[in-house]
């Protein structure tokens, strides 16, 4: 075999720490090895180019790329491997700087030692690949769209007026979201609500949008081109055939009063109600939990539409792509004790002066403080509530600094004779105009004081004494307001996290494929992220990525056919017996079986591997990530013992890889003691692999995944568990320290807790000495 070998530079991000002739030089003494050069860049088209030519010239059947991270150009030179007319699934990659040269800056020879392990262990790898074919399937016209906020509406606009058909589901009674509940949106002081009506008012009426409001997600199955969606439509408890939307009627005979949701509690409502004036539907929904069920609605209804005969209806959608618009959760102002939200009535937060200046709002759009009803004459603004703060959320939430200066203007507008101060950290005034927005604000007279508020307390008044340091002038002062607002930053929204098997980040919002690249993308093929689910974003921001996603879909819609990557299991039946292990830790209904052997369906299979791991007779494998490469991957780690102790880790490429990425890109440094095999999920690492491992001389090995509960194949590192479990009394019996054995759990965003965990294992394998002794026994 013909493998070639290219080691990149990455300009000095690997070479400053590797010392990338040294590899390469070592590279061109492995078996089979049979061409091995540097790269300044691998990914640029001069370097694509060089490696095709490498290929055609020297008739390689197999390229080793020692670059960045797989997850992040593996792709790239797949797709390089083609136009040079080499297989794309006869291309490695060796991750020697998320995961060797950034996290090992301090250590350059154990950094350039783990490189030539790295590269040694992805060339025997190589030599068990074998040229595969990528799977195609048809892609269902029709897209699932989670999430009716703005984001959510613009998608599903977008997609339907190209001809698709749109599900467009919504948890609440009505479509538009947190955008319906603001007042005005900046820079132009819009009114809010008469932008999104018309548009909510075309999605609800578009002939090829089919809205499902009141609803939740059950489970998402399926695949890219043909996902299945289970639904279930809460009930309303009012026939919306009947229902005029009228209101006043049933609403007025409801005794019960409970706070406002869509006021953010600051108002009130009845048990059945209208969620906003322009509520799209504009259907009337009975709150179940707090109706007392006096039935007084259902006779003073004239239309005879409340209904309490009604139950839960469970769907069942198929769509060919999904769109996740799931929006934000804003901050719990609570959690920052020293501002006294929740304990002084005049501590408001931005959403909810927002309800207070909406002239939908219970207020009617006039500024009344809620302790007293009296109008503020000297108001407050604290920002950065929740955001930029290590001991809640160390990112910025980026809407916040605006929300507060729109606001902050509003009132001066309105009452010109207010005291209106922004006390601050930094302005962030990041978009088109918004700059100009803020200077208007300074020339209304807004006070603008760069500094910290510690604490609130409050008089017998009702007022409210902040206690701050201008840092500008390095004072510490006290000052009275009668209304203080605190500007409440965004935090994910990712419940749906573990149904729809994508990664949830550091930040805890979910996931892209790539930040810069792919920022609409997932790491599962067909979903993709619109608005606020994927990050902060102001309404324009949330359109224009609402945009993408809704382009990015039609792209596989249109495309009519989906790849796969040959990543799915196979049975070898001359090797199977029969045993049906495999049907049972399916958990996807792939496994069948025909003339007691098992058959796995391509098309249902989701590639994790557990069935592999779980076959007694080694009878499944799977395509890329084939058991005899792995395997190989193993011996070789074994073959040169640098470094003491030596710890493999096998990493699930969703969470656990993606989290030693993250250590990577973030510089946190850990132990260079460490190598690491990717695998598609933790429930595909098989004990005999462990155990191979440790008889081989390798000192402590680590199991990485998805924290549990949130694997992105259900159960994949359940199953992982109950075998190191199993693993760990076996290794007992033959005498090698379970200890050396350990698993560590972790989302994609906790780069810096993964590599923690490392540490503290390679300490304990430090401690517990070499294994030689053991296996030796």
């Amino acid at each position: 075999m013909r493998i070639g070998v290219f080691v990149c530079h990455c300009g000095l991000n690997i070479a400053r720490i590797v010392d990338v002739q040294e590899v390469v030089n070592y590279a061109k003494n492995l078996e089979d090895v049979y061409f091995s050069t540097d790269l300044k860049y691998a990914c640029s088209d001069s370097g694509q180019e060089e490696i095709i030519k490498a290929i055609k010239e020297n008739r390689l059947d197999a390229v080793v790329i020692a670059a960045c991270s797989p997850k992040l150009h593996e792709h790239t030179f797949r797709k390089a491997a083609m136009r040079a007319g080499l297989n794309p699934y006869m291309v490695l990659m060796a991750n020697i700087r998320e995961q060797c040269s950034w996290v090992h800056q301090e250590h350059p020879k154990a950094a350039t030692e783990k490189a030539k392990d790295l590269v040694r262990m992805a060339v025997a790898a190589a030599r068990k690949l074998e040229p595969l074919s990528r799977k195609r399937i048809e892609v269902k016209k029709s897209a699932v769209v989670i999430g009716g906020g703005v984001a959510g509406i613009e998608a599903a606009l977008t997609l339907a007026n190209a001809g698709v058909k749109v599900y467009l589901i919504e948890k609440a009674p009505t479509i538009g979201g947190k955008m319906a509940t603001l007042n005005e949106v900046f820079p132009t002081n819009d009114c809010s609500i008469c932008i999104l009506a018309p548009k909510m008012s075309e999605a609800f009426n578009h002939e090829n949008i089919e809205v499902i409001t009141n609803a939740e997600v059950l489970e998402v199955s399926g695949h890219v081109g043909n996902f299945k969606v289970k639904v279930r439509k809460h009930p309303r408890y009012v026939d919306e055939n009947k229902c005029k939307g009228c209101i006043d009627d049933c609403s007025s005979v409801c005794p019960v009063e409970v706070p406002n949701e869509f006021d953010y509690t600051i108002g009130v409502r009845k048990a059945i109600y209208l969620p906003i004036p322009q509520s799209t539907p504009l259907y009337a929904a009975i709150d179940w939990e707090h109706c007392i069920g006096c039935r007084l609605c259902e006779k003073a209804c004239e239309p005879k539409a409340v209904d309490f005969n009604q139950k839960p209806e469970d769907l069942e959608i198929e769509a060919g792509v999904i769109i996740v618009a799931t929006g934000y959760k804003p901050f719990d102002a609570r959690r920052k004790e020293e501002y006294g939200y929740g304990v002084y009535k005049n501590v408001i937060t931005t959403l909810e002066l927002e309800r207070l200046l909406s002239a939908s709002g219970p207020t009617l759009g006039n500024l009344y403080r809620p302790s007293d009803s009296s109008v503020p004459r000297k108001i407050a603004f604290i920002q950065c509530v929740g955001s930029r703060d290590v001991k809640t959320n160390k990112y910025c939430s980026r809407v916040c600094c605006m929300v507060s200066i729109k606001n902050a203007y509003i009132i001066k507008e309105r009452y010109p004779e207010a005291d209106v101060s922004v006390f601050f950290i930094d302005i962030r005034a990041f978009g088109r105009m918004y700059e100009e927005f803020f200077a208007r604000a300074q020339e209304k007279g807004i006070r603008f004081i760069r500094g910290r508020v510690a604490e609130i307390y409050e008089l017998e008044n009702g007022n409210l004494i902040l206690t701050y340091e201008n840092t500008l002038t390095g004072e510490i002062k006290e000052e009275e307001f009668e209304l203080v607002v605190l500007s409440i930053g965004m935090e994910g929204n990712t419940d749906l996290a573990n149904k729809l098997g994508i990664s949830v980040g550091e930040d805890g919002f979910y996931d892209v494929a790539h930040p810069k690249l792919r920022p609409a993308e997932t790491d599962v093929k067909g979903i993709f992220l619109a608005g606020a689910a994927s990050g902060p974003k102001d309404i324009q921001d949330s359109v224009a990525s609402a945009g993408l996603a809704a382009s990015k879909a039609m792209e596989l819609i249109f495309g009519g056919e989906a790849e796969f990557d040959p990543y799915n299991a196979y049975v070898n039946e001359e090797k199977c017996i029969g045993c049906r292990i495999c049907e049972e830790v399916c958990n996807f209904n792939a496994v069948t079986f025909e003339n007691k052997k098992a058959k796995i369906d391509p098309n249902a299979c989701v590639m994790c591997g557990v069935c592999a791991a779980s076959c007694p007779a080694d009878a499944i494998d799977l395509g890329f990530f084939k058991e005899d490469a792995i395997v190989a991957m193993i011996d070789a780690l074994a073959e040169e013992k640098k470094v003491e102790p030596l710890i493999l880790i096998f990493a699930c490429h969703f969470c656990s890889y993606g989290a030693l990425d993250l250590a990577g890109t973030t510089k946190t440094q850990y132990s260079p003691n460490v190598r690491v095999i990717r695998t598609l999920c933790s429930g595909r690492v098989d004990p005999e692999w462990i155990l191979r491992a440790l008889k081989r001389g390798i000192d402590g090995v680590m199991v990485t995944g998805c924290r549990l509960g949130e694997c992105h194949f259900r159960v994949g590192n359940y199953h992982a568990v109950d075998r190191i479990k199993a693993l760990k009394k076996l290794l007992e019996e033959i005498g090698i320290n379970p200890e050396r054995v350990e698993t560590s759990w972790h989302s994609a965003g906790e780069g810096a807790e993964i590599a923690k965990d490392i540490d503290e294992f390679v300490e304990r394998i430090a401690k517990l000495g070499s294994i030689y002794e053991e296996v030796a026994r």
